[in-house]
């Protein structure tokens, strides 16, 4: 296998690993970098997975995810902002200095997509700060539109940035993620600002396949199964500036059925393949 220096595998796209097996089978691979999810870092323990990941010689990429914080009700909104408190120390205490955001979609019952977006930069207004305090950055995630309602009222990297400008660089950037934004004819355009003002946080690859699983959430393709030409978006952000890992984040039901060291395995080559 060539290269994989810049290779992150994130936890999801292999979540029938444990943490430990993760671990195992990447030191056996010699992937070096790893993007975590809270939950399984939760179920194992945020401590124990930071010494784990430090005595392997892993570098933690991101911690997914923050964000949820278009809440209306004022106790909710409490709430979303102390949860997003907590995900910035446990990002502190794995290592990574990148927090992945997911802003949420629209409370039951409102129709009002400008205001939920005002409500994250309010959020973000009070998470910017704290988050620089323990030296990690927030990365607003656009999601694709068909995740407006129930989501991420966030779906275009223009949104996005509009969104993050409002803050410091250093506080607030983006996630560049290939499933979401690859049908998007602005999108390059929109890298190209997001690297001008160092704003890209995170890039992330990942498939579109037709037609979609059951359920779009977990529809994911691994990559090079699908529509995405994942050499041409590389090069959009490394013209943009970023020479940061690149994690590939896969959702879907059928991988996860699978072997997952062998789907580990996969997707690193899949990478060396895709990737230049």
């Amino acid at each position: 296998m060539s290269d994989l220096s810049r290779f992150s595998i994130n936890q999801m796209t292999v979540k029938q690993l444990s943490l430990p097996e993760l671990v195992d089978a990447c030191d056996g691979l010699g992937v070096r970098n790893v993007g975590l999810w809270r939950e399984p870092v939760r179920s194992h323990g945020v401590e124990a997975t930071a010494k784990l990941v430090r005595d392997a010689g892993l570098t933690v990429t991101t911690l997914c995810r923050g964000g949820f914080l278009t809440a209306i009700d004022p106790k909710e909104r409490a709430r979303a902002l102390a949860d997003n408190r907590r995900a910035v120390e446990e990002a502190a205490t794995l290592g990574t200095d990148t927090l992945v955001l997911v802003s949420g979609g629209l409370p039951a019952g409102s129709k009002d997509l400008h205001g939920a977006r005002e409500r994250i930069a309010d959020a973000l207004a009070e998470l910017g700060p704290y988050a620089e305090q323990h030296g990690v950055k927030l990365a607003i995630e656009p999601l694709h539109p068909m995740f407006a309602s129930d989501r991420c009222v966030v779906s275009t990297l223009t949104q996005a940035l509009d969104l993050a400008e409002r803050f410091p660089a250093h506080q607030v950037g983006v996630t560049v993620d290939t499933y979401h934004i690859w049908w998007d004819d602005r999108a390059p355009e929109q890298i190209a600002r997001a690297g001008a003002g160092g704003r890209i946080h995170t890039f992330q690859l990942a498939d579109w396949i037709t037609p979609l699983p059951e359920g779009v959430l977990n529809g994911r393709g691994q990559i090079g199964d699908g529509s995405v030409d994942m050499r041409e978006w590389q090069g959009y952000v490394e013209a943009a500036g970023y020479t940061g890992a690149i994690e590939v984040e896969l959702f879907n039901e059928e991988l996860w059925a699978r072997d997952g060291r062998e789907l580990l395995a996969e997707t690193a080559r899949r990478f060396v393949e895709h990737t230049r």
